[in-house]
């Protein structure tokens, strides 16, 4: 045990004048020590404490003989004090974590999370873009990478996204942010017991504030991408054209007609089969999502659409196995610079394939070059809305809760409820309207 402490003054600047050379302690706790160290040009402070018989020391920072203290690098003597504590806390947070072996850092739990989102991916046939893109901009940076799970702070988590390049459109940030997010939540969820040792609980909520949306959707950024009707027909008639004159085979075009006409995100719309075409009930049968942590009530919804989408896929389906991809796209081989022939044919699998036929589109229909393809989705939602269907019949169709629909479509809810509510307005008179005479004064 350590020995009994003889305190000295030094919560003063004039009491810390009178002290004699050496280190002044004064103590904070039964075995943690503030001192303050005599210099010619201001003093320092330094905290100890007791580990296995003998005494660690740390310097805190400056005192505040000179100048007024910051709390950063020059320190009072209560900001010593705060300081030091928060500094044997660290510490001895870290001989825990260093006890229970390898330390679980960023970098730990964020490849632990690539490796099974990838073995995921590859059961489904996807290309591995998020485990690329996790390393490329969160691995890479050291400086949030190596940090150890339980010392992770908000600061180091918005200072990490203050570092992604400035050229990133929004949509892009969203995306790499929410990987992050999804990797820590995951490294949480595995090492909860040894946080919890390590006094380290309350991590979850530092990665969901640190990692918080920094801005909401803005509903005028939105309304850019929420077609009327007719544009959505130039849309699909310019894919028809430009699928023709580049050689897509007619690929191209059903893939934006589907698109256009259910609604549906790219990842469900390329997993679709032959089977899911069901022309009798004038329906497409849609996939779920993969989002979302829970278990869906089913694996298809059910989408109705008009006979020309059901025209248009006759092709695909002729003469196929139900259980076939029902939209594929040509592969090509390039024989010399300007010169592709077509090899193969397979199932689309990342959006960014569509990126570059999708230029060509919306230039044809004339629309603003950061129209995306999303705008379909944007679009078939508030056509839902706008036709007086239930919010939650329009939740259901996209694959999407009513929760997430009142959040960014409030103000489509809101006009398709003005729609009907005036519907159901009658005339209280009859046609004939007797004047009241008025009434006289008394």
């Amino acid at each position: 045990m350590p020995r009994t402490l003889e305190e000295s003054q030094v919560t003063t600047k004039a009491a810390r004048a009178k002290l004699g050379q050496g280190i002044h302690w004064r103590s904070i706790d039964p075995t943690v020590h503030l001192g303050y160290r005599v210099a010619p040009r201001g003093g320092r402070w330094v905290v100890r404490w007791y580990v296995e018989g003998k005494y660690q020391q740390e310097t805190v920072g400056t005192a505040d003989d000179a100048m007024d203290g910051d709390g950063v690098t020059c320190f009072s003597f209560q900001q010593a004090v705060n300081a030091a504590r928060k500094l044997v806390e660290g510490k001895r947070m870290e001989a825990v974590s260093k006890a229970a072996g390898q330390p679980v850092t960023v970098r730990s739990v964020t490849e632990a999370y690539i490796l099974e989102r990838e073995k995921i991916e590859r059961t489904r046939g996807a290309r591995l873009d998020a485990g690329n893109r996790i390393r490329k901009h969160i691995l890479s940076d050291a400086a949030i990478a190596d940090k150890e799970l339980h010392c992770l702070t908000e600061v180091d988590l918005q200072d990490w996204r203050g570092r992604l390049p400035a050229e990133f459109a929004r949509s892009t940030i969203v995306r790499i942010n929410n990987d992050f997010k999804a990797a820590l939540n995951a490294g949480i969820s595995k090492h909860a017991r040894r946080l919890q040792a390590l006094n380290a609980s309350h991590i979850g909520v530092v990665v969901k504030n640190g990692l918080a949306a920094t801005d909401a959707a803005s509903p005028v950024a939105r309304d850019k991408i929420i077609l009327p009707d007719a544009d959505i027909r130039r849309l699909v008639e310019a894919a028809d054209a430009f699928d023709l004159e580049d050689g897509w085979a007619g690929d191209l075009s059903r893939l934006v007609l589907v698109l256009a006409a259910t609604g549906a995100r790219f990842s469900q719309a390329v997993r679709m089969t032959v089977a899911d075409v069901q022309p009798a009930q004038s329906r497409l049968m849609v996939p779920v999502s993969f989002k979302g942590r829970g278990t869906k009530n089913s694996s298809l919804v059910a989408m109705p659409v008009g006979d020309e989408v059901f025209e248009s896929l006759r092709p695909a389906i002729a003469g196929r196995r139900g259980t076939e991809t029902l939209l594929v796209r040509p592969r090509w081989k390039q024989l010399t610079p300007t010169k592709w022939t077509m090899v193969d044919r397979g199932p689309w699998k990342t959006p960014s394939e569509l990126a570059r036929p999708w230029k060509e589109i919306i230039a044809r229909a004339e629309l603003s070059a950061d129209v995306p393809p999303y705008a379909l989705r944007h679009s078939s939602i508030v056509r839902g809305l706008r036709s007086g269907l239930p919010v939650r019949l329009v939740a259901a169709l996209h694959d999407t809760s009513t929760a997430m629909i009142e959040k960014h479509y409030s103000a489509y809810i809101v006009s398709a409820l003005d729609e009907l509510a005036v519907r159901a307005v009658i005339p209280l008179r009859g046609a004939k309207v007797t004047h009241m005479a008025p009434v006289a004064a008394a």
